[in-house]
Parts: structure tokens; C-alpha cells; sequence
């Protein structure tokens, strides 16, 4: 379950990789290109002078619910297409405005994106970011990109979902890779989740972390248990060929079923979200909030005015991801940089505020309102695994930080920059005596999950999740020929098609 090494093995000052996760839900509704980069771009330019090597974005509600759940280029590529666009557009206004030069950010909201994204391309002669993996799981997204894409090697997906009939509608979605430049390596784990809504709904948000801890395998559990039964019954009878007493090969038997078990332990956390080689970044609309009923007419909502006693930060001690984490009861082992920003969920845009591009607007010029129906919470949020105890190193934080509110969605978009330590996997994975003690979490509560695993891994999740893709597919082709125009126009030719060949069949022979 561990390794030996020597003691002074994570001693020297590990280089890093910039990295810049972002969490949004999208409201099931196409981006605005040019908007949502020149508030990326404010992200980029935090804290930092030079972009991201890689980029990671977590994306709720990513398309309309039919579409995510069929799936494919045609449906979900417009989306898709958009966050790329904008990923590089803001790079390229970071980087030109950087030399003092090239594309305003007002020139950014007016000009149209194809004209934008040819400038800036023309200008730095490529685009900044390669999308390295796309991938869903219904209405949850990943996306990774990279500056470099030949730095990011052996690429694993994960998926599980936990809404309706173990659909997608919510669910999370897992990228894992190796990292490596310079003779260095380190691995890297994302998981982009969305987890149950409404206020009362907090143990159900509680149980969709443990379906994530449980089910979000990067391999088939099934098929490793497997080959472990196979290599089991094959040593089985190799010792009960030898020739030896019965209470020896009894001895003989007992211990290596013992060994069998801890083979299999390891190769089973190893598939996990908590490979304990890997860094491990989780990222979504969490959904945690601040209450467990829905607000009265009278309640307090927070506010931005410092000078209130309804300032939000005085509602900070509210959050129930925060209480919950710090329980044991989910995100077990994560941590989280201090929240610093006002509540991410639930706005309301004022209709009459004119678009991006109108004379008198810009991109800053939203105005809002928290919805009355819901209190006003932290539901997007980005947790990462903290370095463990034997590693002399720690993540360093540059930002944490929410953008501005956007008009296509009641959800503020949350973003973490950080340094990540280039770890090798063999140096973070546990030494043997760490295992033997049960080394404490670096998230502040229970044993690291580096070094136990908090739930036992479910072997059949896979097969389960396969049968739920089906139930996708079908359910989102009976909403979208049901609730769409495009879906009403293909049934439609379908029923003038049948009709007319029965019409010309009855015509011909009879």
C-alpha cells in the first residue's frame, strides 16, 4: 500500500505548473464569446504575469437537457466551440494588452467574435490554447486545455451519474493525466461535478459525494476484480499442488488471500478520484447553502455594502459546504483557499439592461438581484487535495476569486489560480510508514484519503453506468422530437414521409 524511500527524497523546492480551474454553470444557454472573455481575461491577469499552462473548466448545464444527454458534435459542438473560442480570445487580450498593444476590451465587446479571434490569431500566429479532452456526462462538462499539448500524456475519462435513474442530469465527470516537462512529471485529477439542488436537499448533496467516491473510477473495477479472482484460483492451486502438510497449506493460503486483499485495496484506490500519485482538483455548482428551508418575505439576504450587518461575509459561517467538509461528511480530505467573494447563486439579470455592444453599455454594466425565492449562497466552488504531510511543499494559491455576473445565467462564474508542485507520482504516493499510522488529512478532518480510501469503491458502477447512458440517449430523444421546433419539424417529416409512402403503397397494389 506504500513505498519506501529515502527521507530526504521530497526535500528540494519542487518546480510548479500554473494552473486555472473555472467552475460555471451555464444556465443551458450559448455563451457570449467576446463578454465571457474579457471576463476571463481578468481571471488570467490576477495575480500573475504570464497565462496558464493548463486550463480546466467545470461546466453545469452546459447545453438544453436533450442535447446533453444525446450527446455527439452536432448537438453539444456549438457549446463546446464557444468556451474554446473565448479561452483563447482572453489570452490573446491578456497577452496584447500585456505588450501594450492589439485588442481593447471594448473593441472586445462590440466586434464581432469571428473577427476578434482572426485579429488576435493573426497577431500571436496560433491559437494560445490546444483543447486537449472534451467530455460529459449529461448536463456536466470538462473541458482541459493546454499551452502546450504534448506535456499532457496518458489522458483517462471517468464518469457517473446520480440524478433520475442514475442519469446525467446530475452527475460528475473525471480527466486524469501526467504532466511532464523538463525531466519532471507530476499527475493531475479533475473532477467537474453538479450536485443536488435546493435547500433542503443537503443529504442528498452529501450522497452524491459518496456516488463520486464510490463510482468516479478511471478503470472498471469489475474487470480488475476479475483478473484478481483468475490470478487467485490459479495460486490457489499451485499451492495446493505443493507437497506440504494441511496446516501449512492452510498458513500458505490464509496469507496470500491476505496479500490478494491488499493488491486488490491498492489497485482499487488507484482507479479512484483519490489516487493517492495524483493531485486531485474537484470543481461545480456543489449546491451547498446557507440554509436548509427556503427564505420568508422577512429574511436577511446578504448584501454587498460593507458597512451593513447583512454584509455576506457576516453569512460566511452559514455555508454548509464548510460545515459539512470540515465534519466528515463530503469533500473528505479537500481544502479550500478562504472564501473571499460574495454569494455565487441566485441572480436575477434586470431585462432592460441593454446588451453588450449597445451604445451606453458594457461588458461590467449588468445590473441584478438576488432572486427572493432562494437565499443567496456559495453553491460554485473549486477544492483541491492539499500536499501531505511527507512532502515538504504546499499548493500555492494566487487566486480565488468570483467573475461579474453574466446575463445568460443566475450563476457567477468562480475561478482558482495556483501553483501546483511538479510531484512526482512515486514521491506523493505514501511511504510505508504513513500507511501503517494513518497519516491525518490535510483537509482537517479524518485519515488522508491518500492513504485510506473513505468508502469502499463499488465494482459495479460501471455496468450500471452504461445502462443509464442508454436511458439518456432514449429520454433525450423523446424530449427533443417532444419540446423542440427543430424535433417537431423532424417528427413531422417523419409522419408526411410514412403517410405518403402508405398512401403510395394502397395506390400501387390495390
Amino acid at each position: 500500500m506504500g513505498i519506501e524511500r529515502p527521507s530526504d527524497a521530497a526535500t528540494m523546492t519542487p518546480s510548479t505548473l500554473d494552473l486555472l480551474v473555472l467552475t460555471f454553470n451555464c444556465a443551458a444557454k450559448l455563451i457570449n464569446v467576446p463578454v465571457f472573455a474579457g471576463h476571463l481575461q481578468t481571471a488570467l491577469a490576477r495575480n500573475a504575469a504570464e497565462l496558464p499552462e493548463v486550463v480546466v473548466l467545470s461546466l453545469q448545464e452546459i447545453a438544453p437537457l436533450s442535447y446533453a444527454f444525446i450527446g455527439g458534435d452536432y448537438f453539444l459542438k456549438p457549446y463546446v466551440e464557444r468556451f474554446e473560442e473565448a479561452i483563447n480570445l482572453a489570452a490573446s487580450l491578456h497577452s496584447q494588452n500585456g505588450e501594450g498593444n492589439g485588442i481593447s476590451e471594448d473593441a472586445a465587446t462590440s466586434a464581432p467574435t469571428s473577427q476578434l479571434l482572426s485579429q488576435s490569431q493573426s497577431q500571436s500566429g496560433r491559437s494560445h490554447y490546444t483543447l486537449i479532452r472534451n467530455l460529459n456526462v449529461g448536463y456536466t462538462a470538462i473541458m482541459m486545455f493546454a499551452r502546450d499539448p504534448t506535456r499532457l500524456k496518458d489522458i483517462q475519462e471517468a464518469e457517473v451519474g446520480f440524478g433520475a435513474a442514475e442519469m446525467g442530469n446530475k452527475g460528475a465527470v473525471g480527466l486524469r493525466a501526467l504532466y511532464e516537462v523538463g525531466g519532471e512529471s507530476t499527475e493531475l485529477t479533475f473532477v467537474a461535478t453538479h450536485l443536488a439542488a435546493m435547500e433542503w436537499n443537503l443529504p442528498r448533496r452529501n450522497a452524491n459525494w459518496g456516488a463520486i467516491m464510490r463510482g468516479l473510477t478511471f478503470e472498471n473495477p469489475e474487470e480488475v476484480l476479475s483478473k484478481m479472482r483468475r490470478d487467485a484460483e490459479s495460486r490457489s492451486q499451485s499451492l495446493s499442488s505443493e507437497e506440504s502438510d494441511a496446516s501449512e497449506q492452510a498458513r500458505l493460503l490464509r496469507e496470500e488471500h491476505h496479500e490478494q486483499d491488499l493488491r486488490l485495496q491498492q489497485q482499487f484506490h488507484n482507479l479512484s478520484v483519490f489516487k493517492p500519485s495524483s493531485h486531485l482538483f474537484v470543481a461545480g455548482d456543489l449546491n451547498y447553502r446557507i440554509s436548509t428551508t427556503s427564505p420568508t418575505p422577512y429574511s436577511a439576504f446578504p448584501n454587498l455594502d460593507p458597512g451593513s450587518e447583512n454584509y455576506y461575509t457576516n453569512f460566511l459561517h452559514l455555508d454548509q459546504l464548510t460545515r459539512e467538509r470540515l465534519a466528515g461528511r463530503t469533500l473528505h480530505g479537500m481544502s479550500e483557499q478562504p472564501v473571499a467573494f460574495p454569494p455565487t447563486y441566485k441572480y436575477v439579470v434586470d431585462s432592460k439592461t441593454p446588451p453588450p455592444g449597445t451604445a451606453g453599455s458594457s461588458v461590467d454594466e449588468v445590473k441584478w438581484e438576488f432572486a427572493s425565492h432562494r437565499y443567496p449562497a456559495w453553491t460554485d466552488r473549486i477544492l483541491y487535495l492539499e500536499l501531505p504531510s511527507w512532502i515538504d511543499s504546499k499548493m500555492k494559491v494566487l487566486a480565488y476569486d468570483a467573475l461579474p455576473v453574466i446575463r445568460t445565467s443566475d450563476h457567477r462564474p468562480v475561478f482558482l489560480r495556483v501553483d501546483v508542485p511538479l510531484i512526482s507520482p512515486e514521491d506523493l504516493a505514501p511511504p510505508v510508514s504513513e500507511v501503517a499510522s494513518g497519516s491525518a488529512s490535510p483537509g482537517g478532518s479524518g485519515v488522508d484519503p491518500r492513504v485510506r480510501l473513505p468508502v469502499e469503491i463499488d465494482p459495479e458502477a460501471w455496468e450500471r453506468r452504461v445502462a443509464a447512458r442508454r436511458r439518456e440517449i432514449a429520454a433525450g430523444w423523446t424530449m427533443f422530437l417532444g419540446s423542440t421546433r427543430q424535433g417537431a419539424y423532424i417528427l413531422g417529416s417523419l409522419l408526411v414521409t410514412g403517410a405518403s409512402g402508405y398512401w403510395l403503397y394502397r395506390y400501387a397494389y390495390m
